[in-house]
């Protein structure tokens, strides 16, 4: 029996892309050799998610998970909507959510960690599902939130089955008041994160590079106007206040009720929970964003699936 090493099992994954349990088996069935160890992963279709590494995946699904005070998202891409809809799929998503939570966002950390139920690591579980499935698929990014005393709300905006959907947030509220009205609030500003897509919480949060580049733009442009500088200062700082309307959560306008600011919001919901309440963070993750799509016309799809 040949001894089966760290190097051929390393050797034999890149050669096949299959996850290192998988390649360990093949060498054990085929006493340590390579190729027909690479033809025992053909046979069982494993192999064959090599072969799908290289396709663009911007589809897929965002999911959520919430503890005590703690929440995670987490964003799993495949190659078309419909794998999606396919139910163990969904079930990966959440438990890459669930995981996160555990691991507080620690996206190394949840690769290094075994997946529930099926004695192999996260990466080995994902290259079985490829396999299986028949597209690539990626676990491209985590975040968790968590606070001392308070909630962190999870929301999935059209969820497609429970905790999972096309856009994933987490509003995290600190705050020593009822439960129950910091949940109901939080999920109401996860909603308004969804639609409004905040970059800041608060005005001291905006980066002294973003806020001067708005300056410099602002400034051009009333200039442009052709009015004199005193007049230019002045519009500058009227437009710089409508960039934080935009921009900063806590200086957003209410989408539940298109008057109130966030942060007024914060104050009238403070009394009926009973103690003050801070937002100390958010996260949006929109499924697929920032990532380049691939375009093809259907006559280049149809010849390239002929072509195998």
């Amino acid at each position: 029996m040949a001894q089966i090493t760290a190097a051929l099992v390393k050797e034999l994954r890149e050669k096949t892309g299959v996850g290192m349990m998988d390649c360990k088996k093949a060498l054990v069935e085929n006493d340590g050799d390579i190729e027909s160890s690479v033809d025992w992963l053909r046979k069982k279709g494993l192999s064959q998610a090599a072969k799908k590494a290289g396709r663009v995946a911007a589809e897929g699904l965002v999911a959520v998970a919430a503890g005590d005070n703690a929440g995670a998202v987490a964003e799993v891409n495949s190659e078309t909507d419909f794998v999606a809809r396919n139910e163990t799929f969904q079930n990966f998503t959440r438990t890459i959510a669930e995981l996160a939570l555990a691991k507080g966002g620690d996206m190394d950390a949840v690769l290094a960690a075994e997946y529930p139920g099926a004695n192999r690591t996260v990466p080995d579980e994902l290259t079985d599902m490829i396999a299986t499935i028949g597209e690539n698929m990626s676990f491209r990014r985590c975040h968790a939130l968590s606070v001392t005393n308070g909630v962190v709300a999870p929301y999935v905006h059209n969820a497609l089955a429970n905790g999972v959907g096309k856009i994933g947030v987490l509003v995290a509220l600190e705050s020593d008041g009822d439960k129950d009205v910091l949940n109901a609030l939080g999920k109401q500003i996860a909603m308004h994160v969804a639609a409004t897509l905040p970059r800041w919480v608060s005005r001291d949060e905006v980066a002294s590079e973003d806020l001067e580049r708005e300056r410099v733009i602002l400034t051009e442009q009333a200039r442009a106007s052709g009015r004199p500088e005193n007049i230019i200062e002045k519009m500058v700082e009227g437009r710089l206040r409508k960039f934080y309307e935009e921009v900063v959560l806590l200086e957003q306008t209410f989408v539940i009720d298109n008057e109130t600011k966030i942060s007024k919001v914060l104050e009238n919901a403070a009394k009926d929970a009973g103690a003050p309440i801070e937002v100390t963070g958010f996260v949006r993750f929109a499924l697929g964003e920032g990532i380049e799509k691939k375009s093809e016309n259907l006559a280049d799809e149809v010849a390239a699936t002929l072509a195998g």
